[in-house]
């Protein structure tokens, strides 16, 4: 049974017809969006302004792009020192999701826990590019790229070397219990240490993919990994690529993209690039890794593969991954700046 909720949310705009408008849909949207609700879930939406918000009205814009939904409106007292230019939104809502207030560009001053800085999560199969994605992402906001992916590679590359079987989680718990996994950048460029050894050039091989499939699969083995991720989101700006980030590793993240493609063209991306780096491979058996690890990774007990609800979903069948990265960063800049 759904609870009742309300919901918090706000944006700043300038002072004009076209800004107001289009400030206030997009944070209705943003909260829809985000705490998974229609206008059915809703109840009443009430509507407050800085004095200085006079040329039109939002909560008219709201309703002139189709929100049949109770509203009321009302203008803020004015106060020294308040953020001028500001329309806030308290939505309450019958919902059975946890509740993401909404702050959006010079709002999110209101917020000094999140203001100067976000997480961005990227999640989907395997081979669908989420971490060149994330890569070309983290280069033109400026911010810190995760490779949660490099993580778990190396100590499936770990259990490998100690001839470990990678399914059995009492023996990787056993050998990777005093292994230390860790990132490290210079000069933009992330080098994966296992045990204080650069290990970046031997985990990107099929054979560590299935390894870093299976392990990712423990429990012990995420919990190991969790701590160090949040940690480093809970100080900067970042982006992550995964299976759960989203969902387990930052259900919190203000920006969730849901990344996929075809099986027979993530394989075929998997196959070239390997090709490029001078592997002996066959597409079939590419497409077949592909496919289990599909399997695997949707199946699995622990954190399955999984798009969250308010995750954006983008088939990049036919986007070249500077077309996804332009379109994620043109969502996030909307949002924060």
């Amino acid at each position: 049974m759904s609870k009742t909720v309300s919901i918090r949310g706000a944006v700043t705009a300038e002072n004009d017809v076209k800004s107001i408008s289009s400030a206030s849909i997009r944070l209705i949207e943003r909260i829809y969006f985000k705490n998974g609700i229609k206008d059915e879930d809703v109840i009443n939406i009430t509507i407050s302004t800085t004095p200085d918000i006079t040329a039109f009205y939002p909560a008219r814009a709201i309703r002139e792009a189709g929100h049949a939904v109770p509203l009321f409106s009302c203008v803020e007292p004015s106060i020294d020192g308040a953020l001028s230019g500001c329309i806030r939104v308290m939505a309450t809502a019958d919902s059975d999701n946890p509740v993401r207030n909404v702050y959006l560009s010079g709002a999110r001053a209101l917020r000094p826990d999140i203001a100067g800085r976000y997480a961005i999560a990227l999640d989907g199969p395997s081979g669908a590019g989420k971490s060149t994605v994330a890569k070309l992402v983290s280069k033109t906001l400026g911010i810190t790229y995760l490779d949660t992916g490099a993580l778990y590679r190396a100590l499936g590359l770990k259990a490998i070397e100690n001839k470990v079987n990678t399914k059995d989680e009492k023996a990787l718990e056993k050998c990777l219990d005093k292994v230390e996994v860790s990132l490290s950048y210079e000069n933009g460029v992330q080098s994966v240490l296992l045990d204080g050894v650069d290990v970046s050039g031997r985990i990107r091989t099929p054979e560590v993919s299935m390894a870093a499939s299976n392990v990712s699969a423990a429990p012990y083995v995420r919990k190991k990994l969790l701590g160090i991720q949040r940690k480093i989101a809970e100080t900067q700006s970042v982006i992550l690529d995964g299976r759960d980030i989203g969902t387990v590793v930052l259900p919190d993240a203000e920006f969730k993209y849901f990344l996929t493609a075809s099986a027979e063209i993530r394989a075929r991306r998997r196959f070239e690039e390997l090709k490029a780096k001078g592997q002996n491979v066959v597409y079939e058996d590419v497409l077949r890794d592909v496919n289990e690890r599909d399997k695997n990774d949707s199946t699995r007990a622990v954190a399955p593969l999984k798009k969250a609800y308010d995750a954006v979903e983008i088939n990049s069948d036919d986007m070249t991954a500077e077309d996804v990265a332009n379109l994620i960063v043109a969502t996030v800049k909307e949002d924060v700046l």
